[in-house]
């Protein structure tokens, strides 16, 4: 079955569906294993690690498209993929969907901000018109080729105009044929409430949760309660490695060696596990050259 119609499927299925962030293919091999039911191909991530900068616009449709290619082809799961504000205008998103899809997608996440945009965490954001976003969500869905896609449309109004305003936005998102709509960046538990109120009954809800950013952390059950069926935990996966990359590198400058932080470590077995070793020398030894080997007419091979 394609990965579109599982994640529509899931989407019409009670329970709300965790979605860790990955970065590269070796987080979304991880997510799977670990069990869970969506990756989602972070944009945040994606620009902190191919590039070392902040998430504020400055990856373009062609290397973020590399990468969300990479981790579909490590997953079997469904994959949500940010492409922030579409890299342009309606037609850059019609381009921006169609690449997209080819590379095996299971959802697309489209943003109301202004270009460059910034993460959705972070200050002096601006937003386009609710007119020119609707055009961007009519040009993804026009662009579809698998009617399954699933197109989620974001808003970061409720930095610029309030609550209220972006919850406006999102119900004009959904009447323009967002699947899924995500008002990003609600600074209180009241502000969830409002927006799985007002919204949930109207199309399935995104809640971004970010350790230390504006909105608190929430449990699943209670976010399940007030409306919301995707949560996002896009960074939680970088900034764990990240910081046991700097303990672990840490103490091989201080100490010269690693033999204290060995049990911080996935082991090499784990690795190569995660990585699929062993698959790979099965297939090493299916197309090894055999010596003497005769093929089907008796004549030797090799």
């Amino acid at each position: 079955m394609k990965t579109t119609r599982v994640l529509r499927q899931r989407l019409q299925q009670p329970g709300v569906i965790l979605a860790p962030g990955a970065f590269n293919a070796l987080m979304a091999k991880v997510i799977e294993q670990l069990g869970f039911q969506v990756v989602y191909a972070t944009g945040a991530g994606i620009a902190n690690s191919v590039l070392g900068q902040p998430d504020v616009g400055l990856m373009s449709m062609g290397e973020v498209l590399a990468q969300v290619n990479y981790i579909v082809n490590a997953t079997s799961l469904p994959v949500i993929a940010d492409i922030d504000t579409g890299y342009g205008n309606a037609l850059n998103v019609y381009r921006t969907v169609r690449e997209f899809e080819k590379a095996g997608v299971a959802a697309l996440q489209i943003e109301d901000q202004v270009a460059p945009k910034k993460c959705g965490h972070f200050q002096g954001k601006a937003v386009i018109s609710t007119a020119e976003m609707v055009q961007k969500i009519k040009a993804a869905t026009d662009a579809r080729i698998d009617p399954d896609l699933v197109i989620i449309a974001r808003t970061d109004a409720r930095a610029i105009d309030g609550i209220e305003a972006a919850i406006e936005r999102a119900q004009m998102y959904i009447a323009a044929g967002a699947d899924v709509t995500f008002v990003e960046a609600p600074d209180s538990v009241e502000e969830l409430r409002m927006i799985g109120g007002a919204l949930s009954s109207l199309a399935p809800q995104v809640a971004n949760m970010m350790e230390g950013g504006v909105t608190p952390l929430v449990q699943k059950k209670d976010l399940e309660a007030y409306g919301f069926k995707i949560i996002i935990y896009a960074n939680s996966a970088l900034r764990a490695a990240l910081k046991q990359v700097i303990h672990v590198l840490e103490h091989l400058r201080d100490d010269g060696w690693t033999q204290a932080v060995v049990a911080d470590m996935v082991t090499k077995k784990e690795r190569d596990t995660i990585t699929g070793l062993p698959a790979i020398e099965e297939l090493e030894k299916k197309y090894a050259i055999r010596e003497n080997a005769k093929d089907e007419n008796g004549g030797l091979v090799g």
